[in-house]
């Protein structure tokens, strides 16, 4: 089966909030598959927004033993990665709790930022995209990568 794909309206201009493990994808490890993000983000058809707990937790993920030798690879250091997480995200308040709920405490954050800003969620964690349906209902597109418009 492909990978879904959320496809964005030529001319849009969005929110997205960007889930940890598509952040390491996008700044860390060069994933093919979050490619197409990075125009968008330097154009400003999207407009990648986060909270300040989303760069702690960033943060600290990037201290796991096992992102260790990953950052060395690709010549990184987590003071770099956190720059550029800096320099390409939006830093807003905290959202209030939604009314879709993660089972996942820990991505909740998330969700709860994309339904208070009407943005797109780009998240590969199971627990999120679970609630796909709902969220939609709340105005806010899931999926785990972002293609091409149809």
């Amino acid at each position: 089966m492909a990978a879904e794909t959320l496809a964005l309206p030529p001319g849009a201009v969005r929110p997205v909030v960007i889930d940890t493990n598509i952040v390491l994808d996008l700044l860390v490890f060069a994933d093919a598959a979050v490619q197409p993000l990075k125009p968008l983000l330097a154009s400003g058809a999207l407009r990648w927004i986060a909270a300040p707990a989303m760069r702690v937790e960033l943060e600290r993920v990037l201290g796991y033993p096992q992102i260790a030798p990953r950052l060395a690879y690709y010549g990184l250091t987590v003071a770099q990665v956190l720059q550029a997480f800096d320099a390409q995200s939006r830093t807003v308040d905290a959202a209030p709790r939604a009314s879709a709920v993660c089972k996942d405490p820990d991505d909740q954050q998330f969700i709860d930022l994309a339904v208070h800003h009407g943005a797109l969620l780009l998240s590969k964690d199971r627990a999120v995209l679970s609630l796909r349906k709902r969220l939609l209902a709340l105005g806010v597109h899931a999926a785990p990568v972002l293609g091409p418009a149809p």
